[in-house]
């Protein structure tokens, strides 16, 4: 079996026929020629997996046959080979992206090592990841097994979005594997969630850090220590998705990650409103009526959000000054950018950014982004494709010149659903697709976690009969009037409101600038 096609171009390749016999042994085809021009006309007649080209030769140069072959093969890897170690040759050989730089005389184990980069690179990453994720599948079983604790649970999810990437990355065969180590995952933390829920929203001390916590335990004791605080929410975003983009962010910033628990439903109306208001969603519908939007009601869920972050600041006796923007477009965010020296003088600043819970319900309704994000790696890729061409990058350049501390976070996060779940109820039934609430719920109470007592989950209830019921893992509700293609549609979908790890345990990010901190 062929190794790969390789192409040797140098002067003195005569001198070199020993490692041209070594690469030949070790299964590559190697084709040689003296000069520049023959080594263009060859680019155009046949295909390479890698050329070596020789810096110092007579007629075209290295460097001049390089920007030759670019245009003819730009993704061919070039590694230069030269007797020189001039820094000017080395800067215009690497500005002219080549894949490796060698110093004659050149090792045969050298060059062996440079293939396998270049060439194998992604067939040793992939057996190797491979090799890691089988040799930790027993362990994460065992941890999705032995967890009892939120700890323990953060743990699992951290362990297989590790693996999810990795595997991702590596273009691996064992993502099926992982999908189904994720889903027995999940069907674990929804046992362990039925079971604790109501204690943790009864209990603030045996609680984990949840929704309404953030401001009291996070943004709070920032601002008492004299920090100014910069606070952005990312709506639905997911742990994966931030793992992704804290690679962006960490030449500029120190970061510290936590995850933490959203409120049920994990949904925007309930969780971020929490958030915003200290305070779980019947307290700010019994303390704040004109602030708490029903579900019946056709205004928007999330209008009352700066007002709700007041009632915080006031409960708590505070002065904090703050400025609050929800931005769901670009400029909508220039406007903040354009503001931000005025920003400076407020103790508190609030974003939030709908980028990634627009394109998760674009996603659903439109077959040409469903085709752009077919899977949850796609979803990390467009969300940091977004990101890097994005005001949000901008704003965090500046806050990376700042004294800012900087806290990023989100109210929930979202989950690919794939098996449904029949429902029935009346026409006042809410759309979400992974939680209903409504007084003549039919469904089967195995399927789901039904809270007939919602006042226990500290949820408003509209009508005395009121009911909640949740989703779980990958399931979503489906009504049996017009079945089949109900299903069709919004099978596959990223959706929010119910109880899995992606949707409940969700990013919680302290940043702080290491230009700051070295000041």
């Amino acid at each position: 079996m062929k190794n790969g096609v390789l192409l040797w171009v140098d002067d003195e390749i005569e001198m070199l026929r020993p490692h041209v016999l070594f690469l030949e042994n070790k299964g590559y085809e190697v084709v040689t020629v003296t000069n520049g021009r023959d080594a263009l006309d060859l680019c155009r007649e046949q295909t390479f997996d890698l050329i070596m080209l020789d810096e110092n030769m007579p007629g075209l140069s290295g460097l001049e046959t390089l920007t030759l072959i670019k245009e003819i093969v730009p993704a061919v890897p070039v590694v230069m080979v030269t007797k020189s170690e001039e820094e000017n040759i080395m800067e215009q050989a690497i500005g002219s992206k080549i894949a490796d730089y060698l110093i004659k005389p050149v090792n045969p184990h050298q060059i062996l090592l440079t293939l396998k980069k270049n060439i194998h690179q992604r067939d040793i990453v992939t057996e190797k990841t491979d090799a890691g994720y089988q040799q930790n599948f027993g362990r994460i079983g065992m941890l999705i097994n032995d967890a009892r604790t939120v700890e323990e649970w953060m743990e699992v999810y951290r362990q297989l979005v590790f693996w999810e990437l990795q595997l991702s990355e590596a273009d691996s065969s064992m993502t099926e594997m992982l999908h189904m180590q994720k889903t027995e995952g999940n069907n674990g933390f929804s046992r362990f969630v039925k079971k604790n829920y109501l204690d943790w929203v009864a209990d603030p001390n045996a609680r984990p850090l949840m929704s309404h916590d953030i401001f009291k335990r996070r943004v709070f004791p920032c601002l008492d220590r004299g920090e100014k605080v910069f606070l952005i929410v990312l709506d639905n975003f997911r742990y994966d998705q931030w793992r992704v983009l804290s690679t962006e962010l960490a030449q500029a910033f120190s970061i510290e990650e936590e995850l933490y628990m959203s409120v049920l439903p994990t949904a925007t109306q309930y969780a971020r409103n929490a958030i915003f208001s200290g305070l779980m969603p019947n307290k700010i519908a019994e303390m704040f009526p004109d602030l708490w939007v029903d579900e019946d009601e056709e205004e928007g869920k999330n209008l009352n959000e700066a007002p709700l972050i007041q009632t915080q600041i006031d409960r708590f006796r505070r002065k904090d000054t703050f400025s609050y923007h929800k931005v769901n477009d670009s400029a909508g965010a220039e406007r903040v950018i354009s503001q931000f020296r005025q920003l400076e003088r407020n103790d508190l600043n609030v974003v939030v950014f709908n980028f990634i819970d627009m394109l998760s319900h674009a996603r659903t309704e439109s077959r040409t982004v469903r085709e752009l994000v077919k899977d949850e790696a796609a979803y990390r890729s467009i969300t940091l494709s977004w990101f890097r061409h994005s005001p949000v990058r901008e704003l965090l350049k500046m806050l990376a010149e700042s004294d800012y501390t900087v806290l990023i976070t989100t109210d929930h996060g979202s989950i690919r659903v794939d098996k449904p779940i029949k429902v029935v109820g009346d026409r006042n039934v809410n759309t979400n697709l992974r939680y209903k609430l409504g007084k003549n719920l039919g469904y089967n109470a195995k399927e789901v976690y039904e809270i007939k007592e919602p006042a226990k989950a500290q949820l408003p209830s509209p009508n005395l009969s009121t009911a909640y019921i949740f989703a779980t893992g990958g399931d979503f509700f489906a009504y049996p009037n017009n079945y089949n293609h109900y299903v069709s549609y919004y099978k596959d979908t990223f959706q929010h409101g119910g109880i899995s790890m992606e949707e409940m345990l969700i990013p919680l990010i302290t940043m702080q600038s290491k230009r700051r901190l070295k000041e």
